[in-house]
């Protein structure tokens, strides 16, 4: 099955004309019309125009860029051209939106030849930890129909793993692609802020909003960063640093590099597969001549908490333009504009949504402000300072990505509370803007997918890069497949 394989296998075997672009495409379409009405991953499809540019790829005959007739899938908060694009949320379905204008990061993967084939699953305007405040109704995880593949990138991740694509695009606030990369192993990176452009992207949270990808190997995740990274004018929070070089990541060992074990996420409720799976990956890499450390983030403690009051506050502010004016569903007959607002945004949103609109305009108000906002900023410094002493004792930081095995679907159904505290190890990394990388490391015995976490200091994508590539270079979880 052609679509199983890897990036890079794939760009040496079309170089090589043992297959034709069309072929590839064809076999990752096939597999979606096989396998996704079981995961439902994928909720928009652009196959038509997928196979002509796949048929146009291979009348040229040259294939310049590894990425060149790679098919992917792209979350559906990324705007393409007179494509659809819902943030699966019904205030945008019921319009029938179609952007006008492409992202950047799609833009930068189709000018070197890769191929969109549709649009994944999320959260509604990525809301959620699980993929299950979706308008066009949950994903389910490959390994387990019955449970999460996480959220909000949870279509991205179920998508690659089940081998709809070559890799898929999603974005990350507070975890939203290293937890779904973990539930459903595959590969997730979340960059460093500003690594990559948010233009054209669904914003939720402006300063804590990432974009990344999700791949099948940690070499297919620098290939991919390598096109969709940079400077862009089109969003002034980019920078202008470098760009990591994809084949200096893949050919450097980690010998002498110094890991940190930070004792604030080895905490007490952890399931003991996860434990043990997370143990043995520290060994595999002091195998690999790596020292480890133990280290302290003491604010880790407060990050969800933090969180959960700046998350909502941008929320508050970025959902404001759906109101059926400038954007989203619109409302013909009503009475007065508070009755017309009320109805659009009532009918148009979910209650994850509404729930986080709320809060934020609350916390932002008059009298909260100093009280809610403000304090957490404080708290967000102070987790900064954190990574930032840890950085000058350490090259990388390990955690597992998640204290637990996927959940089941529903058994979080009116408990926000508990959701939000699936994000206790991914919550710290989006305060302090530095990236963090998910690998597969394990199975549980129920034989669910175990993640390991590799965070970095800021624009240190190279660093995080080769620890987890030297770590898929000694083992074999990443090659594990589920049966569908």
């Amino acid at each position: 099955m052609l679509s199983s394989l890897t990036i890079a296998q794939a760009h040496d075997k079309l170089k090589r004309k043992e297959i034709s672009c069309e072929e590839l495409t064809q076999s990752c379409i096939d597999r979606i019309e096989h396998v996704d009405e079981k995961i439902h991953a994928v909720v928009y499809r652009n196959f038509g125009s997928a196979l002509n540019k796949a048929k146009k790829i291979d009348s040229e005959g040259e294939f310049p860029h590894p990425l060149t007739g790679i098919p992917f899938l792209v979350k559906d908060t990324f705007s393409e051209k007179g494509i659809p694009t819902t943030a699966c949320s019904n205030i945008l379905r019921n319009k029938d939106y179609i952007p006008p204008f492409e992202s950047t990061v799609t833009n930068r993967l189709k000018d070197v030849g890769a191929i969109s084939m549709g649009k994944t699953n999320t959260d509604e305007f990525t809301m959620g930890g699980s993929t299950e405040t979706s308008c066009y109704g949950s994903t389910h995880n490959p390994w387990n129909l019955s449970r999460t593949p996480g959220g909000s990138s949870g279509g991205s991740a179920a998508g690659t793993t089940s081998d709809q694509c070559l890799f898929a695009l999603g974005t990350d606030t507070g975890g939203s692609i290293r937890q779904p990369a973990g539930f459903c192993n595959c590969t997730g990176l979340r960059c460093t802020y500003g690594r990559n452009s948010r233009y054209g992207v669904m914003s939720m949270a402006s300063s804590l909003d990432t974009i990344g990808p999700l791949c099948k190997t940690v070499e297919d995740a620098t290939l991919v960063l390598s096109v969709i990274a940079g400077k862009d004018p089109y969003d002034p929070t980019t920078s202008d640093v470098p760009v990591p070089d994809s084949s200096k990541i893949l050919t450097q060992n980690i010998k002498g590099m110094r890991i940190g074990i930070a004792k604030e996420y080895f905490t007490e409720g952890m399931q003991t597969d996860v434990k043990n799976a997370v143990a043995d990956a520290i060994r595999t890499f002091e195998e690999l001549g790596a020292s480890t450390e133990d280290i302290s983030l003491p604010h880790t403690q407060y990050s969800v908490a933090a969180y959960y009051i700046i998350c909502p506050c941008e929320v508050s502010s970025n959902m404001a333009r759906y109101d059926g004016i400038r954007y989203g569903h619109t409302i013909l007959r009503h009475g007065s504009l508070i009755d017309y607002y009320e109805r659009v945004r009532s009918e148009g949103f979910g209650p994850e949504v509404k729930r986080r609109i709320m809060i934020g305009t609350y916390a932002l108000s008059a009298g909260y402000f100093d009280a809610y906002y403000r304090q957490a900023q404080k708290v967000r410094t102070l987790i900064q300072r954190d990574f930032l002493e840890a950085f000058t004792k350490v090259d990388v930081i390990l955690s597992p990505v998640s204290p637990n095995i996927a959940f089941p679907i529903g058994a979080h159904d009116g408990d926000p509370v508990a959701m939000y505290l699936e994000d206790v190890f991914l919550c710290s990394q989006p305060m302090a803007g530095i990236p963090a990388l998910s690998i597969p490391c394990g199975f549980s015995s129920e034989n669910m997918p175990i993640g390991l976490q590799i965070m970095g200091p800021q624009w240190g994508e190279e660093v995080i890069l080769k620890t987890g590539h030297a770590y898929q270079q000694a083992t074999d979880w990443h090659r594990k497949k589920p049966s569908l």
